[in-house]
C-alpha cells in the first residue's frame, strides 16, 4: 500500500498518465481472444520510484508484456523540478506462464536498471496478507468502514488489533464485531503526561503498517522513527488545506464549496505527508452534518 497514487497538491505533474482496460484485452501476439481464460487470469500491483530518465514507461511496459501480462492502469507522477519518477501499475497475467519467482527477478532487474529508490511488486491472490493494526478514537465511522470493508474481503489485509484512547463498553456494535471476529481490542489511556508510546510500539511490532481511522492523537517523532514502517491517516478534510482540527468546520467558515477526506501517509510534520487518495463531497446540503461527524 506504500506510495499509492502519491498526487501531491505542491507539484504539478510534468506526466500523468492513466490507462485502463478491461481482462478481455489481455491476449498475445498471434493469439485469438477467446484462447485467454479470464479465470486464469490474476492481478498484480508494481509500485516504482527511481532518478527520472527516458525509456522507463516502455521498459515498464515491455517487462510486463514480454511475460503476457496486460496492464489495466497505471499512474505516472513526475513531481516539477524534481528528478524523479512515481508510478504505480496494475496489471493481469498467467501465473502459468508468469511464475511469482520469475516477476520478482525481472522486476529486480528493471530497478537494477535505472538505479530504482523502490520496485516493488504484489500478487494479492499469492502473498500474503499485510498485518496492519488500526487506532481510532472515540467516533466510530471511520473504523466501523475499515471493519466493514474488511469483512466483505475489499481489503486484503489481516488487521491484528483495534487500538484506542478510548474505552468502549463491551455491548457497542464495534466491540461485538471484534469478538465475533477475534480481533483484541486494546484500550490506551493518554494523558497530558503520557501516551502509553512504547506499550503501543510492543502491540504493533510485527505489523506491516498502521491506519489511523479518526484517531485524534498525535503520534511523536520518537514513535515515528521507533516504528520505522508506514503509517496512513484518514483525515476529514482535503489536505494540503485546512489541516489539524475541524477541517470541515474550517472549510465552512472560510466558504469554500468542495469538502472531502484525504487518506495520506504520515510524517512528522501534522497532516502534511505524501498523498494516497482524495474523496470529494459536493453536496453542500450535508456540509454542516459532515462537519460533526
Amino acid at each position: 500500500m506504500s506510495l499509492i497514487r502519491r498526487a501531491c497538491a505542491r507539484f504539478t505533474p510534468q506526466v500523468h498518465v492513466f490507462a485502463k482496460r478491461s481482462f478481455s484485452s489481455l491476449k498475445l501476439p498471434g493469439e485469438r481472444l477467446s484462447d485467454v481464460a479470464a479465470s486464469a487470469l490474476i492481478h498484480g500491483v508494481h509500485v516504482f520510484h527511481c532518478p527520472d530518465e527516458l525509456g522507463i514507461v516502455a521498459k515498464l511496459s515491455e517487462c510486463i508484456a514480454s511475460r503476457g501480462g496486460n496492464i489495466l492502469n497505471a499512474d505516472i507522477f513526475v513531481p516539477e523540478k524534481k528528478n524523479v519518477f512515481y508510478s504505480r501499475s496494475e496489471f493481469v497475467f498467467d501465473p502459468a506462464k508468469w511464475t511469482r519467482e520469475q516477476m520478482d527477478e525481472d522486476f529486480l532487474n528493471l530497478g537494477k536498471t535505472f538505479n530504482a529508490m523502490k520496485s516493488v511488486v504484489r500478487v494479492p491472490n499469492l502473498d500474503p496478507k499485510y498485518k496492519i493494526a488500526i487506532f481510532a478514537s472515540k467516533q466510530d465511522h471511520c473504523l466501523v468502514d475499515l471493519l466493514h470493508g474488511w469483512q466483505d474481503n475489499k481489503l486484503p489485509v489481516d488487521i491484528t488489533a483495534v487500538i484506542s484512547n478510548h474505552d468502549r463498553a463491551p455491548n457497542t456494535h464495534v466491540i461485538r464485531f471484534l469478538e465475533r471476529h477475534g480481533i483484541p481490542y486494546y484500550y490506551m489511556d493518554t494523558t497530558k503526561e503520557g501516551k502509553g508510546e512504547g506499550d503501543i510500539l510492543n502491540l504493533v511490532k510485527d505489523t506491516d503498517f498502521l491506519v489511523l481511522a479518526r484517531y485524534m492523537q498525535v503520534l511523536s517523532g520518537n514513535f515515528l522513527r521507533s516504528y520505522q514502517r508506514d503509517i496512513i491517516n484518514i483525515h476529514h478534510g482535503l489536505l494540503p488545506s485546512f489541516k489539524g482540527g475541524n477541517p470541515s468546520k474550517q472549510a465552512f467558515d472560510a466558504g469554500v464549496k468542495l469538502i472531502g477526506a484525504t487518506s495520506h501517509f504520515v510524517t512528522k510534520e501534522l497532516d502534511e505527508g505524501p498523498i494516497i487518495e482524495q474523496m470529494v463531497i459536493t453536496n453542500l446540503s450535508g456540509l454542516m452534518s459532515f462537519n460533526y461527524r
